[in-house]
């Protein structure tokens, strides 16, 4: 069943993390390179939304490297849902051509800060990591042709580099909702 993200209030500021990496080590918030936009992903591997633009998410990261920094986090339960483990996001990783962090939220407390509901799940910080967007990549789902381009993201990427607030509407994500451990949903 698809779930729609929480539209949390703009201004907010980036909650802090400190998570492993599916490449090892371990990852914060406050050690990723400061640029002008803060991209933070909430993702899965088995997600077929998640699957449909997974490539264009690569891209959009890799066309926007140095002005954006960009991490994706995956908050999903692996006991019940095993292909969203260390090892199959690292597969993801590989197949989508992600250059970023791919991080792990085992006790899920990140994505319960974030506000995180879905996969997939964007939130654009400003240079100051407050957040300045959260809602949709654009208008492609599994169920329809339209073209991966990562359009609405990166209108709101663009208006932030130019210190301008990015224009309304603010679409909610569409995606599979986040499999929650049982007592965290």
């Amino acid at each position: 069943m698809a779930v729609t993200s929480f539209m949390v209030p703009l201004g907010t500021a980036a909650p802090e993390f400190d998570l492993p990496s599916v490449g090892g080590g371990r990852v914060s918030l406050a050690e990723l390179e400061r640029t002008p936009a803060t991209l933070v992903i909430f993702l899965s591997n088995h997600c077929p939304y998640v699957r449909r633009i997974e490539q264009g998410i690569g891209a959009l990261a890799a066309d926007y490297r140095g002005r954006v920094t960009t991490v994706a986090i995956c908050s999903n339960d692996v006991v019940n849902y095993p292909d969203d483990d260390a090892g199959h996001l690292a597969e993801q990783a590989g197949r989508a051509g992600f250059d970023f962090p791919y991080l792990i939220d085992e006790p899920q407390d990140v994505a319960k800060a974030y506000h995180a509901a879905c996969t997939p799940d964007f939130f654009l910080y400003d240079a100051d990591r407050r957040l300045a967007y959260r809602g949709e990549f654009d208008d492609a789902r599994p169920s329809n042709q339209v073209p991966v381009t990562g359009s609405t993201l990166r209108r709101a990427i663009d208006a932030v580099l130019a210190g301008q607030p990015v224009p309304g509407p603010q679409n909610p994500s569409l995606g599979c909702g986040i499999k929650w451990k049982p007592g965290n949903d």
